[in-house]
């Protein structure tokens, strides 16, 4: 199993990253905040899951071992593949995902393209027993500050109707409330204006 990888970003596409090791260039399917975060020509380094069908190798990489271990649980729902369980942490992020599977928020859960009610409700009662302990603890500071927080709600308000993209916006303000958990409104519209850009 390859556990992670290491080297220069050489390509950046829609959906995964090209990363060069050693001459050799891999493809590395990947989040939006890794992809977001990935130039050309910087040196990385990737928590990966290699996914091994008859047809095909197919490398996954994570910014986070929460990330990944939170991949890992969703590819185990029935129906949830490696695209949608990208999507899921793509929109929500770990923290908020964790969060959302905790509280049973199947709105949340189905706010990402591909999840309806029933996967929703299907991923919140296959997952809420499974989730580890640093999940467990991640969700829950996220679900008593992001999830039903208004300054969230708004933040996510107010940078959707500014035009971005809905996915990116709730992953931006998700991180940032993460790391100071009682920031008002206003400062997170301004940081993650500025994080969107």
């Amino acid at each position: 199993m390859i556990a992670s990888i290491e080297g220069t970003v050489s390509a950046v596409r829609d959906g995964s990253i090209i990363i060069t090791v050693g001459g050799l260039g891999l493809e590395v399917f990947a989040t939006r905040a890794v992809l977001a975060d990935a130039l050309v020509g910087q040196q990385i380094r990737l928590d990966t899951y290699l996914l091994v069908r008859e047809d095909a190798l197919t490398l996954f990489g994570f910014e986070s071992p929460q990330s990944l271990d939170l991949f890992r649980l969703l590819i185990g729902v029935s129906g949830v593949g490696p695209k949608l369980a990208l999507a899921l942490l793509s929109n929500l992020g770990p923290s908020l995902l964790a969060g959302a599977i905790l509280k049973a928020d199947v709105a949340l859960l189905a706010s990402t393209s591909g999840v309806g009610k029933r996967t929703a409700e299907r991923l919140s009662l296959e997952l809420q027993s499974k989730l580890p302990e640093h999940l467990r603890l991640a969700g829950e500071k996220s679900s008593g500050a992001g999830v039903v927080s208004p300054a969230f709600r708004d933040a996510v308000e107010a940078l959707v109707a500014l035009g971005y993209r809905e996915g990116a916006v709730r992953t931006t303000i998700g991180g940032l409330l993460d790391l100071e958990p009682d920031a008002t409104t206003e400062s997170l519209i301004r940081k993650g204006l500025s994080k969107l850009r």
